[in-house]
């Protein structure tokens, strides 16, 4: 009987020490939060993950997706840009790569304006570059359709696009769960996992006169700065949207990859996303 009791009271005191070893759940000011293990795609955190929120600029995740999976895709192409992408810009008050009528960028470069200023701009001139159809209004359609079918085919049931960028009409909306799958799997692409692991960039572009000018930009990500092993993804904010993250990080071998949505502010956001990245890390 001692031998007994000796053995529940060392199985009780192991039991303890397992429990203890696993953190308890965090808890986040974002309504909405996912968090999976980017290798095995197993769940680590999770709040209202399937409730479907506006995206923001989360949206430009799937815009590049989309160009990424184009057939015999020449990254070194060139787009002239027109005036109708500045005048969106203009008349949305929308995030701005600063492109310059006239001149010609490469879809590469129309990457980098896409993801890492959050360009608006360079959004409108790669749906415009990879839509189908004979105006420009249906080349955007033509694009977004192309959204709304890669959504399909990552069997995703709470996404829906309805713009190239976020700027939806009411009905631009996904969930934590489907944006962490969308960008898990966009970070198959070797471009976009080197496009939105960067810090800053400049950029030689070719002007209408034939010279050349440099395009600066910076990423937006501020987590690419602060948190150890930060390797993406994209932020997000508008309106109805508010605050928004998709973020990915590899430590010690192990890449999570997470989403908190309809943050109150920025710093929140980033404060949310570090507390379920630290606890997925230890899970």
């Amino acid at each position: 009987m001692a031998l007994t009791a000796g053995a529940v009271i060392a199985g009780s005191a192991f039991a303890s020490t397992a429990q203890a070893a696993t953190p308890p759940n965090p808890k986040i000011t974002a309504p909405g939060g996912y968090v999976m293990n980017n290798g095995t795609a197993k769940s680590l955190f999770a709040k209202t993950a399937d409730t479907r929120r506006s995206t923001g600029s989360t949206t430009k995740i799937m815009t590049a997706k989309v160009v990424l999976s184009q057939k015999n895709l020449n990254l070194d192409s060139k787009v002239t840009i027109q005036k109708a992408y500045s005048d969106y810009i203009v008349s949305k008050g929308a995030s701005s790569a600063r492109l310059i009528v006239g001149d010609k960028v490469t879809v590469r470069q129309l990457l980098y304006g896409l993801m890492l200023p959050s360009g608006c701009d360079a959004a409108y001139a790669l749906a415009d570059k990879f839509g189908s159809g004979s105006t420009r209004a249906a080349r955007v359609k033509s694009f977004i359709g192309k959204m709304n079918a890669q959504a399909k085919s990552l069997g995703l049931k709470n996404t829906h696009f309805d713009s190239f960028d976020g700027i939806g009409n009411g009905s631009n909306y996904s969930t934590p769960r489907d944006l962490t799958k969308i960008a898990s799997s966009a970070m198959k692409h070797s471009t976009f996992r080197s496009v939105v692991k960067t810090k800053s960039t400049k950029q030689k572009v070719t002007t209408k006169s034939g010279g050349y000018r440099y395009m600066s930009w910076s990423n937006t990500n501020t987590m690419l700065s602060s948190y150890s092993g930060a390797i993406g993804v994209k932020t997000g904010s508008g309106p109805t949207a508010k605050y928004c993250l998709v973020f990915a990080a590899t430590r010690n071998g192990k890449t999570v990859i997470g989403t908190v949505l309809a943050s109150t502010s920025a710093a929140n956001r980033t404060a949310d996303m570090k507390k379920i990245m630290d606890y997925s890390f230890k899970k």
